[in-house]
């Protein structure tokens, strides 16, 4: 650090803590804002340093709390365009508003910074004068670095003074308002609750931030992604009804994936599929809607892949390879595959929010394929899509269950896909009340609908399955022997959740069979149907809906079960729920009355059920979770695989996500999650979720690598540890027994050695599943 910035850092630091400083105008010591151009072009010096230098500090140490619609203060630092639109006092998650927010979606809601002044984003940049001395002064993210330097956290393992929740209030100040935050909150700089950066990293922000923040511009494409880039967009804009139908059918169902071209070689680049009013081989001009499905006011909507823009976290990261196969499966499934589309469908909302209407001219066999096809990334897109943070959206599922599909060849048939088409009209979804929505009176018009649909389905499946004839286990897709996702689990964790590849951890309690209807309108559902700005009817009554899709689900998995314990063993996953809920599972499970063909040799036949289907799914399973090939010694090994036997209502005290790094006696490191599995007597309540808790039925489940966005703790232990480390969790009982556990193995966030922890977990996370890597997020991580 040169002497004249430290003259001007100290000085900074000295006018900041007086109190004479607040009243000062900053228009009149730096002349007024104005929104500055901080991208230079990619080859340059500027840009070359922040790429380089710079941006690995920011995404490290700042993108691992500011992405997201969670986001503290809706400021997103993973991209040149976030860093630039600022922050917000303005909240997304605010559960209780009567009415829709304006959406506020970074790349979509504004385009330019501002527009993004004029809807009240305040800069965390020097937007006045540019000078080595303004641009420390009148930057938030200079005087928030150099609050956190002169105040760097307290001497505490647990500390205090700290509002770590994530529903906490929010300060957000401007630039104006900043030294009364500071003198309120002098130990509140950045980064927030965590240890100070090391020198070289301070001095690096630093030194960016009194040079004028200057940032890249946007990263031009190869000529090999270009060239591929074209391919696909010629795929998804040929003129014919049959090409504009099938292209509009992959675009709602992956607006929000990251796609990648994965034949090409080198470092991977991640795109987004988005819906533009001009063809390709003209710029790009964004079509912006609430949901994918919404009018595009617009004679022709052409589909155009763009490069993400965003440095990649984990909690949003849903990738989605682009290759030969999957282009000539698209072509079979949607253009080679005989059908007529006389008509285009229209945009209007009755139409639009319902794929059994908008899409019946594409055959159902085509859109279950192209679903199941990447089934992993259907139903993850409900979790990590529009939910950043969602208890009221995720209480509707259990913490832990497998989930499987009915087989698509099994499936297609003109019966069945006349069936489909019969109950379009009960198959309507929530969606189609758009963003204000009353709960109440729309449940109970719901409620009549899906009784209806059971009804016909109970009708049609009886007739169908008549004796039991065909109701084995080769309804159950079994992915062609070769795609992994014909079996998923699911994790919740409180409020969030997670979605993995095989039949992860022990037995569940419950597990899901989907076919395509059911897997279909829980996309338009959860997905395509979900507005994050929406009031909190249309949260609700989302969250309302998902509990008949839920229960039909478990519906069919109970079908292959023997026809004297179905509704007995459903009731046991619902204890003391309500009269209504009471009668609803009676008229969900009782009206398939036909026995089934899978043969059963002992008196606990759903334990012999989950044994069947990993034996048929074996060939696609694989061990990348199992605690398997660790390098461990065997008995270390095996003391691990004894963790997902815990249970017990000691594990409360756990919490959601735990990710540790364990070196073997070779010096290797592995790194493992775990995951805490909260057990519930039912999950029909909406409001009260904590008089449903069954403590005793806590257990864990412990996987190699990544689970999980959003860690509470981390722990660091030496192969020769594990025995204490598993004895510990054993005979967890109380908080005390766990913070006693933290003390032997925790990097607390208050240690010093957080920051090079941090760093080793993201760098085997990326070694290791470099696709699915995106960055962590800290906003969980607990101060115990």
């Amino acid at each position: 650090m040169n002497l004249k910035r430290i003259w001007v850092v100290a000085l900074v630091s000295l006018f900041s803590g007086c109190a004479m400083y607040a009243g000062l105008n900053f228009d009149e010591l730096f002349g007024e804002p104005e929104v500055r151009d901080r991208q230079a072009p990619v080859v340059s010096a500027q840009a070359q340093h922040f790429i380089n230098e710079v941006k690995p500090i920011i995404d490290n140490r700042c993108v691992v709390c500011h992405a997201c619609y969670d986001a503290p203060c809706q400021l997103k630092m993973s991209s040149v365009e976030g860093i630039d639109r600022g922050a917000s006092k303005a909240l997304v998650y605010q559960g209780t508003r009567l009415t829709a927010s304006a959406p506020t979606r970074l790349f979509e809601d504004a385009l330019t910074t501002q527009e993004w002044r004029d809807a009240d984003f305040h800069p965390v940049l020097n937007e006045r004068m540019q000078n080595t001395t303004a641009n420390l002064d009148a930057g938030l993210v200079a005087r928030m670095l150099i609050q956190k330097e002169n105040h760097p956290l307290p001497d505490q393992k647990q500390l205090e003074g700290f509002d770590f929740a994530v529903d906490r209030d929010q300060q957000c100040p401007t630039i104006e308002e900043y030294a009364q935050y500071e003198k309120d909150y002098p130990t509140w700089g950045m980064p927030y609750g965590m240890p100070n950066l090391d020198k070289g990293e301070y001095a690096t922000l630093m030194s960016w931030l009194e040079n004028g923040a200057i940032m890249n511009a946007h990263i031009p494409l190869t000529e090999d992604e270009q060239a591929l880039v074209n391919t696909y967009e010629s795929f998804l804009n040929k003129s014919a009804r049959k090409s504009q139908l099938s292209a509009r059918y992959i675009y709602e169902h992956l607006f929000l994936s990251h796609l990648y071209f994965s034949e090409l070689e080198g470092p991977t680049r991640f795109f987004t599929l988005i819906r533009s009013a001009t063809p390709p081989g003209q710029p790009v001009q964004r079509i912006t809607t609430r949901r994918p499905y919404d009018d595009p006011e617009v004679p022709r909507v052409y589909y155009r892949i763009i490069p993400e823009q965003g440095t990649i976290v984990d909690k949003t990261h849903m990738p989605f390879a682009l290759n030969e196969k999957r282009l000539q499966d698209w072509t079979t499934w949607f253009v080679n595959t005989p059908y007529i589309v006389r008509e285009l469908p229209s945009y209007e909302v009755d139409v639009a929010a319902n794929p059994m209407t908008a899409f019946e001219d594409l055959p159902v066999n085509s859109r279950f394929k192209f679903m199941l096809d990447n089934a992993q990334n259907t139903i993850m897109a409900y979790i990590k899509g529009p939910v950043c943070r969602g208890q009221l959206a995720l209480n509707v599922i259990n913490d832990r269950f497998w989930v499987v599909f009915v087989d698509p060849d099994k499936a297609d048939l003109p019966e069945i896909n006349d069936f489909y088409a019969s109950q379009k009209d009960n198959l309507k979804l929530p969606g189609e009340l758009e963003s204000n929505t009353l709960p109440v009176t729309n449940w109970v018009k719901y409620s009549k609908q899906q009784a209806r649909y059971l009804e016909g389905k109970s009708e049609f499946t009886n007739k169908w399955f008549k004796n039991g004839e065909n109701l084995t286990m080769n309804v159950i897709w079994d992915g062609g022997g070769t795609n992994p996702n014909a079996a998923l689990t699911v994790f919740r964790h409180f409020d969030s959740a997670s979605v993995v590849q095989g039949l992860v951890g022990t037995q569940p309690k419950t597990a899901w069979v989907l076919d395509y209807a059911l897997l279909e309108r829980i996309h338009y559902l959860l997905v395509a149907g979900f507005d994050v700005y929406g009031n909190f009817g249309h949260q609700l009554m989302t969250r309302m809906f998902m509990d008949f899709l839920r229960l039909e689900g478990e519906s069919n998995f109970l079908t292959l079960l023997p026809k004297d314990v179905r509704h007995e063993e459903h009731s046991s996953w619902y204890q003391n729920q309500n009269t209504q809920l009471s009668d609803f599972l009676q008229r969900n499970i009782a009206p398939f009355d036909q026995p089934s063909s899978v043969v059963y040799k002992t008196d606990n036949p759903k334990a012999e059920l989950f044994d069947m289907l990993e034996e048929k799914l074996k060939p696609i399973l694989n061990d990348r979770y199992k605690i398997v090939d660790t390098g461990f010694e065997p008995k270390h090994e095996a003391l691990l695989q004894q963790v997902d036997t815990i249970k017990g209502a000691g594990l409360q005290h756990v919490p959601q996500l735990v990710m540790m790094i364990i070196k073997a006696q070779d010096g290797e490191e592995q790194l493992f999650t775990m995951i805490h599995n909260n057990s519930h007597t039912n999950i029909s309540s909406l409001f009260n979720e904590e008089s449903n808790r069954d403590y005793q039925n806590d257990d864990l489940t412990l996987v190699r690598g990544v689970v999980g966005s959003y860690p509470a703790a981390f722990l660091e232990l030496d192969e020769a540890e594990i025995p204490q480390l598993v004895s510990m969790l054993q005979t967890i009982e109380t908080e005390e027994d766990y913070v006693t556990l933290l003390d032997k193995f925790a990097v607390r966030r208050s240690s010093i050695d957080f920051w090079p922890f941090s760093d080793r977990v993201h760098q085997w996370y990326q070694q290791n599943q470099p696709i699915e890597f995106g960055l962590l997020d800290y906003n969980r991580f607990e101060n115990r």
